[in-house]
């Protein structure tokens, strides 16, 4: 598990191995990822927007940006969070992600950014 703390939010990332997942080549392995957001500021914040950056165990990067998350722009009130799962394929069977949300701040409208910290994408059998 990662965790870090970003303006007022607290990111928790927790990562999972499928090696079942049949997947298109040139990627062969497929890794999910659960987030947990909590607002741990005063103020209720929107998620608009992510930023990530995608490196694989070969050098290569990939950005991917987008509006919301799994569909949803969700508004996490003071003190409630919110969990999505998501995926990630991969060429190589090591990898990391990093990357950033964009929250709009709904009490004077201006937006800001929450750090999601790096977390790497690694099957058990690579770490014994």
């Amino acid at each position: 598990m990662t965790e870090a703390y970003s303006n007022g939010f607290l990111i928790t990332v927790d990562t999972t191995h499928l090696p079942e997942f049949e997947l298109n080549p040139p990627y062969k392995h497929f890794f999910s990822y659960q987030i947990t957001i909590k607002n741990l500021s005063n103020q209720p914040g929107q998620l608009v927007s992510r930023f990530w950056e995608i490196i694989d165990g070969v050098g290569s990067k990939e950005t991917v940006k987008g509006l919301g998350v799994v569909g949803q722009q969700p508004v996490i009130e003071s003190g409630n969070s919110f969990t999505y799962t998501s995926g990630c394929p991969l060429v190589s069977s090591i990898g990391k992600m990093s990357g950033h949300y964009v929250f709009l701040n709904l009490e004077d409208q201006s937006t800001f950014k929450v750090e999601i910290p790096a977390f790497e994408l690694i099957p058990a059998y690579h770490l014994n």
